[in-house]
């Protein structure tokens, strides 16, 4: 090996010394989240109080990984938990297992569980990694309950990935854009997912237009020089 081919071989290396720093500060500074980034789930409720988990157990077959576990009970008369016959009386998610696919969410017929853009957590013991119903319901506000081992930041707990599913449910275009849920607590009635179609807003569902994208590719270089 001759002396210039070595020093060649730092070519890549020493351009980079001049270029402006492109890093986060993390922890400190996070980047911002995607709008359907899956993070930890939360369990949710109408906007009354009352629970939208009804124990069906759909979440737990879908499961690829097995790491829910739920066990329906019935409503209580005096005291109903959940507007339905039965509510999720046991509700646990083994982190040390979810893979965060999101096919729970898909799989709710009562847009009950979701997941938030949170997905900083750590656990000293496998017996924090197990949530239960406790844990992950959302509280009187409709706000997720933070755990210690949670870093939390402004901003994820909005627009789960929940409401970004059945943009045309069944196919059927004319249901495009409009509402198909019930209103949630502590965010009342999300806006609708616009698809293709017009009727979008994009500021309120977080979401970025594939138009807006393409306007504001990432500038890339061409000899040197950002073109």
């Amino acid at each position: 090996m001759t002396l210039p081919s070595f020093f060649g071989g730092f070519k890549v290396t020493l351009k980079q010394v001049l270029e402006p720093r492109v890093t986060h500060q993390y922890p400190k500074v996070k980047r911002e989240k995607p709008p359907r980034l899956h993070g930890r789930h939360v369990l949710n409720r109408y906007e009354d109080g009352m629970e939208k988990c009804i124990g069906c157990e759909l979440c737990a077959a879908v499961c690829p990984a097995d790491c829910i576990y739920v066990r329906g009970a019935d409503n209580p008369p005096d005291a109903p938990v959940s507007p339905g016959e039965r509510y999720g009386f046991v509700y646990e998610i083994n982190y040390l297992r979810c893979i965060h696919c999101d096919l729970c969410v898909e799989a709710c017929p009562t847009e009950a569980i979701t997941e938030s853009k949170m997905f900083e957590f750590s656990f000293v013991n496998r017996a924090d990694a197990i949530y239960t119903r406790e844990e992950l319901i959302v509280d009187d506000e409709g706000m997720p309950k933070k755990m210690p081992w949670e870093d939390w930041r402004e901003g994820e707990d909005k627009h789960t990935s929940a409401w970004m599913r059945a943009t045309s449910p069944s196919g059927a275009a004319a249901y495009e854009g409009e509402v198909q849920w019930s209103g949630e607590l502590g965010y009342g009635v999300r806006p609708p997912e616009g698809g293709q179609s017009g009727k979008r807003d994009d500021e309120a569902t977080g979401n970025i237009s594939i138009r807006k994208v393409e306007a504001r590719k990432i500038p890339r270089r061409a000899g040197g020089k950002v073109v």
